[in-house]
């Protein structure tokens, strides 16, 4: 396993990052802590969650199977980067969502007992609250930092103004700032290029993608069909992306077989290969998807190739990754 500092940031994680929307939806606890103990044994350090994920089981219910996870020992914590998020409702009582200094200091309360544990490596805003202002944010996160309940911050959704606003109002309170964007991007979803991207450089923030195979159409999911082996719904973004890109993904699974890999770890050394990546979010059901997974650690794809990949899922704007304003002017 690779690492990476975070963002600009002392603190090393690995180039894969274990999410864990899954846990308590999808898979059980005892399957669960397989998963995280698989990682662990992989070199995967970095674990991300949020205090809305559970499904059916309620807002929560993932943060406290990873915290049933650290009190079985093991030194379970003290091996793992902890992220989990804060934004989403988690109940229908007003102060129960956002960004509010209450709710801030509600919900990382709430985490840290779920969580088993007395701080939080990594702590980010799920979405932007274009309702509550940046003074009460940070100062709410200073507090936080000060009383050692969360060491870093970062965001999640932003657009690369948000991105700038955040680091401009911390910048006037001296103080260290957002060092992680966690946003959508793939192959097939490439807007954060624009602005996100560029303003995540400059600023010094990893970014952390999340659905980085499209709700699985970047995982072979034409061949998964033809063997009858796909368990997706055909709804969403995965039926809209099948439409609109079937011709491009055929080819892209042509490509995948003749450079002899999976079209999922073809995706994931794709997003690996971006600058300023940090690691993409791997959701793994089973410790099998998760060992396989690890296979995109030593693909390496070289220029040809990703000008090919370029050519068959190309940026907004056009082929060549142009950032905003040339992705739409000169």
């Amino acid at each position: 396993m690779d690492y990476v500092q975070l963002g600009r940031s002392g603190l090393k994680v690995s180039r894969l990052v274990l999410g864990t929307m899954n846990f308590g939806s999808r898979i059980d606890e005892h399957q669960s802590h397989a998963v995280m103990d698989r990682a662990i044994e992989q070199g995967i350090n970095f674990i991300d969650t949020a205090n809305s994920y559970g499904g059916e089981r309620g807002p929560g219910a993932t943060e406290s199977i990873i915290g049933s996870w650290f009190a079985s020992g093991g030194r379970r914590r003290e091996k793992t980067v902890l992220a989990t998020k804060a934004y989403q409702a988690t109940g229908d009582w007003p102060n129960e969502s956002g960004l509010s200094a209450l709710h801030i200091r509600r919900a990382v309360e709430a985490s840290l007992r779920r969580l088993n544990t007395d701080y939080i490596d990594l702590f980010q805003m799920h979405h932007i609250d274009r309702a509550t202002p940046w003074d009460e944010i940070w100062e709410a996160f200073d507090v936080l930092r000060q009383q050692g309940k969360v060491l870093y911050f970062g965001s999640s959704n932003f657009a690369g103004w948000h991105i700038a606003q955040a680091q401009e109002a911390a910048r006037s309170r001296h103080f260290l700032g957002l060092v992680t964007e966690q946003s959508i991007y793939n192959l097939l979803t490439r807007w954060a290029e624009l602005e996100v991207l560029p303003a995540a450089r400059y600023y010094g923030l990893g970014v952390i993608p999340y659905s980085p195979l499209h709700g699985g159409v970047l995982s072979g999911v034409l061949r998964k069909q033809r063997e009858g082996t796909t368990v997706r719904s055909g709804q969403g973004i995965w039926a809209a992306a099948l439409a609109d890109q079937h011709a491009a993904i055929e080819e892209y699974e042509r490509l995948c077989d003749e450079l002899g890999h999976s079209p999922a770890n073809v995706a994931l050394a794709w997003l690996l290969a971006q600058k300023g990546v940090t690691g993409p979010i791997i959701g793994p059901r089973t410790v099998e998807h998760l060992d396989d997974a690890m296979g995109a650690l030593d693909i390496n794809l070289d220029q040809d190739i990703l000008a090919k990949l370029d050519g068959l899922f190309p940026a907004p704007g056009g082929s060549g990754s142009k950032p905003a304003p040339e992705a739409y002017a000169w």
